[in-house]
């Protein structure tokens, strides 16, 4: 056999001609890449090493699309989603040089609301839409009965290079089909010559006499030569050679070359220059060969010995295996391939780093020759028949062959093959005559023939053809039993051949021959014949057809045979009939007999139709109308429905269930009589009840039967009613419904909030809605539900009207969501939830003791006075109270104590010295305490100075000396009032009041008066109810007496202390000036910066000194604050106090205390912060001024901006 060589095959598994197996063996010149390159071209590129009478045209026609590199060859061109657009397809079709053709595509318009875009391509990319002229037209038609749309592509006078392969494409929106068809142009056969390849392929110009032609491809063969444009010379050689081979198609393109296949294989044999490898010492050879089952060994030798090596086997890499050992000697890298088989006929390369070389193994194949031949077979149909025969190798690759033609052996193919071991069978289970023949095994290395003959089996008839009389239409079935069964045979109706199509169906099963005619039809009847194949003998029956009357409704194209009219109008139905002989007709509706003689309704029959003419239709006339026909072969019945449409009737009046602040909810029940169609809709109108002016409320009519009107005014009675439309007209309209008011439930309660949690009670205060309507507020409806259920139950059965509630008898551990309803005429308001679940669960807070400010300093009060402390304190759950004075628990009869949840009560009805001290007040939860101590002082007059002595006189001077009283009230003694009387009238006025000290000089006494004196004390409770008197008087003695003259008048209480003059000698009286005592006011005690909490007293104090008393103003931002009740002013000894009562936010700001007299004035100033402020909405709440509030959120920006 000769040298095997690389083949590639073509997809009809036909070899290449010899250039192109030549073509494919490696050239030791190209870079390995660029041999790959070559040799992937040549196999994805078939179509030009297909002879001419296997492709069916004269050239091939290649087009990759403008730059796609040979790589790319083999990825998939993306094309839209393929869909079956097209019902009639163009085909391919062949014709002589000069001739016409036609292609047509046709397209169903059913389903498509435009016309789809249809284009027409020769080859893959060339658009035939410009190439139209005087060779080629597109025309395109719609058939508006059948709706297709019909697509024509004419050929006139077509030339040779016409031929090729063509392409369909419709798109319709996001569909696509497509279809390709091939046109083969014959001619005479004529020589080829060498001419340019320029000039062969050069496509014509635009504008030129031919112009619009399909000159797509040039041919290789003689054309007459045109005369060429004066352009330069280009070597197309050179620039294909200096190019990368992705650029070829392009190059091709340009230079109008189209034989790419040609091309790339001259462009294969050019030598190159090898240039000098980096990584290998030496490459590959070219190519390798090895006998089928032998070993081979692939060896490169490298330059440098430490770089990576991967093989690889048609692009895939190899690696280590008994089949495949690599093995290093030195530089060299050997690959060695064991048990070389028909798979390992493959292009190998090697890559070092970024270098590669490539190889190509060709594996021989031994010749296969024949051992045993083939014998000669003679049977009968079906039998089974066997050939065998035996070959020199196991496994070889054999051919079976009858009369020379390569035996089927696919699926459906009465033929199989098998091969156990050397032997190789050919199997026909079912012999027929047609097996007859020679049939014979080809090897590589020989072939064996055997003739086999298949003769008949005797026939014998087990059932014969039966004649037969079947109604028209009916199924007819011919049915015979033959043997041998497997026999085919033909049928034959009055001589005629039988073809089996839709309605005739041709079976054969063993020995049984059915013929059956789905539906028998006049031409049906006739003599019928039964001939078995190969046989003289033959079946016969005679059929005969009779044709029963019937109704032909389907003409009338109307659904469900129900004709509509509109009343009033005339009806004329005329239905198609038939029957042979002509049947007898009746009409009737229900029992009643339609008579041909009737007025206004009648029946008509003449030929082969029947009609029913209702001159003018009414309600009545509506219902199913029955048609009866008779003849000898038998009867027919039909029903037609009619229908009389009218308008409808009006509903009944409509029903307003639900009524809101502008709009209301209206439902009503569809018209008892719709008028015979369906309904489709409904106008509504409204009115007010005290007018006579209907306002339709829709243009677009309402297809449901329940309306909601809007923008109705709340307070005035409205009435609606309704028109019900259908397709003949609008009705009268209905009754008005019932008057009903609009009137609007609130907006939803506000700031809900949880205030108290137990084990089975959860408290919840909130705000009245923002909105409240003319309906009012009636109350609130508190609901809850557990935590992932939906059944809300109510908890207070009637409506409060506070704005807290207390949820009671619930689940300790629960968790529950809580929602509040305002309530009013209109009904409930959209609900108010608890954005989270409460758990009911008393929830252990330690006590804490929140002493009032004014306790945490010494309680005064007086004796008789009553006691009444309110001490808060928090805790849950209730804290336990206890009360302790001075360490000793509190005796119940002198002191009532009240505990309630959130704070102690300490109450003293009337107060006794004996109430006071230190009272110690516990809380405690669990096992947290807080302690808080109370000093509670109870207070009562003093008593008086225990001794009042007279220890000096001079002058009109008495010096006065006493002791504190005993008994100081329970309060420190604060000062003391001295009063004087002269003896003779005992009358006391009062020298001085509120004085400190325990020794006074009294002066101004009257020369010659005699005094007694009395004291008081005074503390906080006011002065002694009692006053201490000098026991002595005092004398005032004038000048120049002598004692002894007044011995007898005065007594001294220190006579020492003091001697009279002598007796003639007068005592000098020094003058003083009174002391002035008037000044301008002067602060001795500034105001200072206070923070303050919202909701808790504050006090600014000060103290001013001035005589005569002076004016105290006081003033809040420079504005005198005068009459505002929540401000409180004292003044007591020069000390000047202002209370602000719970000060919110708007309270803070800048305060001046402003003394004024008529000597001058003075001013202080402080900045009072008020700390937890109130929102806009919390201000609004307490009924502060808009202006006030708008002045106050400034301040409070700039305080914020301040910080």
């Amino acid at each position: 056999m000769p040298e095997p060589t690389k083949k590639d095959e073509t997809p009809n598994g036909q070899p290449e001609d010899e250039d192109d197996a030549a073509a494919t063996t490696p050239s030791p010149t190209p870079q390995p890449e660029e041999a790959n390159t070559l040799k992937k071209l040549s196999i994805e590129l078939p179509n030009d090493s297909v002879p001419l009478p296997e492709m069916g045209r004269k050239d091939s026609v290649w087009s990759l699309g403008d730059g796609q590199a040979p790589e790319d060859l083999d990825k998939p061109i993306d094309t839209p989603p393929r869909s079956t657009l097209l019902i009639e397809s163009p085909q391919s079709a062949s014709m002589a040089v000069g001739g016409d053709i036609s292609f047509v595509a046709k397209v169903e318009a059913k389903d498509l609301l435009r016309k789809p875009t249809v284009k027409w391509f020769k080859g893959k990319w060339m658009d035939l839409a410009s190439k139209t002229g005087k060779h080629l037209q597109l025309k395109e038609t719609f058939d508006r009965q059948t709706k297709i749309h019909t697509f024509e592509m004419h050929i006139i006078k077509a030339k040779e290079n016409y031929a090729g392969n063509y392409r369909c494409e419709v798109t319709y929106k996001d569909k696509f089909d497509s279809c390709s068809f091939d046109l083969e142009v014959k001619e005479a056969e004529t020589g080829s010559q060498n001419i340019d390849i320029r000039s062969a392929f050069k496509r014509s110009s635009e504008g030129q006499e031919d112009a619009g032609e399909l000159d797509f491809s040039g041919l290789l063969k003689h054309r007459e030569p045109k005369q060429q444009d004066d352009a330069p010379d280009v070597d197309v050689w050179e620039i294909l050679k200096n190019a990368r081979p992705d650029q070829y198609e392009k190059i091709a393109f340009m230079y109008g070359i189209t034989d790419l296949r040609g091309l790339l294989r001259r462009m294969k044999k050019i030598p190159k220059e090898e240039k000098k490898s980096e990584a290998f010492a030496k490459k590959l050879e070219p190519a390798y060969q090895v006998d089928k089952g032998g070993k081979i060994r692939l060896v490169v030798d490298l330059a440098d010995p430490t770089v990576e090596l991967k093989w690889y086997k048609n692009g895939q890499e190899i690696r280590p295996s008994p089949k495949y050992i690599f093995e290093h000697k030195g530089t060299q890298r050997i690959m060695v391939i064991n048990n070389c088989s028909m798979n390992d006929d493959a292009a190998y390369s090697v890559a070092a780093g970024d270098e590669k070389c490539a190889t190509e193994l060709f594996v021989k194949e031994l010749p296969v020759k024949i051992v045993k031949g083939i014998e000669p077979v003679k049977t009968t149909v079906n039998e089974r028949i066997e050939l065998e025969c035996e070959v020199s190798e196991e496994g070889a690759q054999v051919k079976w062959m009858k009369n020379g033609v390569e035996v089927p052996t696919g699926v459906r193919s009465r033929y199989r093959v098998k091969s156990e071991g050397t032997k190789h069978f050919l199997v026909i289970d079912d012999a027929s005559r047609e097996d007859t023949g020679t049939y014979s095994l080809m090897a590589s290395g020989g072939t064996s023939e055997a003739h086999v003959k298949v003769d008949l089996k005797p026939l014998k008839i087990y059932q014969d053809l039966q004649d037969m009389t079947v109604k028209l239409g009916q199924p007819l079935k011919l049915h015979c039993e033959i043997y041998p069964g497997n026999v085919p045979g033909r049928w034959y109706r009055n001589g005629q051949l039988i073809q089996p199509n839709d309605r005739i169906t041709i079976i054969h099963r063993n020995k049984v021959h059915r013929l059956e005619i789905e539906a028998s039809s006049l031409h049906d009847a006739g003599d019928y014949t039964f001939v078995p194949e190969g046989y003289s003998q033959s079946l016969s029956a005679k059929i005969h057809i009779i044709d029963p009357p019937r109704v032909h409704l389907d003409s009338l194209n109307f659904p469900d045979n129900m004709v509509t009219i509109v009343a009033g109008n005339k009806l004329r139905l005329e239905i198609p009939i038939s029957g042979e002989p002509a049947p007898r007709v009746v009409w009737m509706k229900g029992e009643r007999v339609i008579l041909e003689s009737g007025h206004r309704v009648r029946a008509e029959t003449y030929g082969d139709q029947t009609s029913l003419t209702i001159d003018i239709t009414e309600r009545e006339d509506s219902g199913n109308y029955k048609i009866v026909l008779q003849n000898e072969a038998g009867e027919a019945t039909a029903s037609v429905k009619i229908k009389v449409v009218d308008i409808p009737d009006p509903p009944e009046a409509p029903l307003v269930p639900v009524v809101g602040g502008d709009w209301c909810s209206m439902t009503w029940e569809p018209p008892k009589y719709d008028g015979g169609s369906p309904i489709l809709g409904y106008f509504i109108e409204r009115k007010k009840k005290q007018s006579s002016r209907w306002m339709r409320l829709n243009f677009d009519l309402i297809k449901e039967t329940s309306f909601e009107p809007k923008k109705m005014i709340e307070g005035v009675p409205y009435e609606v009613r309704i028109f019900a439309v259908n397709a003949i007209g609008v009705s009268k309209p209905s009754e008005p419904s019932k008057a009903f008011t609009p009137l609007a439930v609130t907006s939803e309660p506000t700031m809900l909030v949880v205030d108290d949690v137990t084990d089975t009670t959860v408290t919840v205060k909130w705000r009245p809605p923002e909105t409240i309507g003319a309906a009012g507020l009636d109350g609130y409806i508190v609901e809850y539900c557990i935590e992932g259920a939906n059944d809300w139950v109510v908890s207070n059965t009637e409506l409060t009207e506070k704005t807290k509630y207390t949820i009671t008898g619930l689940t300790p551990g629960s968790k529950i969501l809580v929602r509040v309803r305002a309530i009013n005429a209109a009904g409930a308001s959209p609900p108010r939830t608890l954005q989270h679940s409460v758990l009911v669960k008393e929830v252990i807070e330690p006590p804490k003791i929140r002493v009032p400010r004014h306790l945490k300093q010494t309680y005064t009060r007086r004796v008789g006075e009553a006691v009444n402390l309110v001490v808060p304190f928090m805790g849950k759950p209730r804290p336990k109270v206890t009360w302790l004075k001075e360490g000793n628990p509190i005796e119940p009869t002198h002191v009532s104590i009240r505990n309630t949840d959130c704070d102690s009560i300490i109450f003293i009805r009337k107060a006794e010295r004996s109430h006071s001290g230190k009272y110690e007040m516990t809380v405690q939860v669990e096992n947290h305490v807080d302690t808080a101590i109370i000093d509670i002082q109870i207070v009562d007059l003093p008593g008086p100075p225990q001794c009042v002595t007279i220890e000096d006189v001079w002058g009109g001077n008495v010096a006065l000396v006493w002791t504190p009283p005993k008994d100081n009230g329970n309060s420190p003694i604060t000062g003391y009032t001295i009063q004087k009387a002269d003896k003779k009238t005992m009358e006391w006025f009062t020298c001085i009041e509120h004085y400190h000290r325990t020794c006074i000089t009294i002066t101004e006494l009257v020369v010659g008066n005699e005094y007694f004196f009395r004291m008081y004390s005074e503390n906080m409770c006011g002065l002694s109810e009692a006053a201490t008197q000098t026991k002595k008087s005092a004398l005032i003695v004038k000048e120049g007496i002598s004692p002894h003259d007044t011995a007898q008048h005065q007594y001294h209480a220190q006579p020492h202390s003091f001697t009279l003059p002598p007796t003639g000698m007068q005592m000098k009286t020094h003058e003083f000036n009174d002391r002035d005592f008037k000044e301008a006011p002067k602060f001795t005690q500034p105001l200072i910066n206070t923070f303050a909490i919202a909701g808790y007293n504050a006090t600014l104090n000060c103290s001013v000194r001035a005589n005569p008393r002076p004016k105290v103003i006081w003033m809040k931002n420079k504005i005198a604050i005068l009459d505002d009740p929540r401000y409180r002013m004292f003044s007591n000894q020069g000390v000047c106090t202002l209370e602000i009562r719970k000060p919110s936010p708007y309270d803070g700001g800048m305060y001046t205390c402003k003394a004024i007299n008529d000597l001058g004035e003075a001013q202080v100033d402080c900045k009072l912060e008020v700390k937890g402020g109130f929102t806009f909405y919390e201000l609004m709440q307490r009924g502060v001024p808009l202006h006030l509030i708008d002045k106050y959120m400034n301040e409070h920006k700039i305080v914020e901006q301040e910080k």
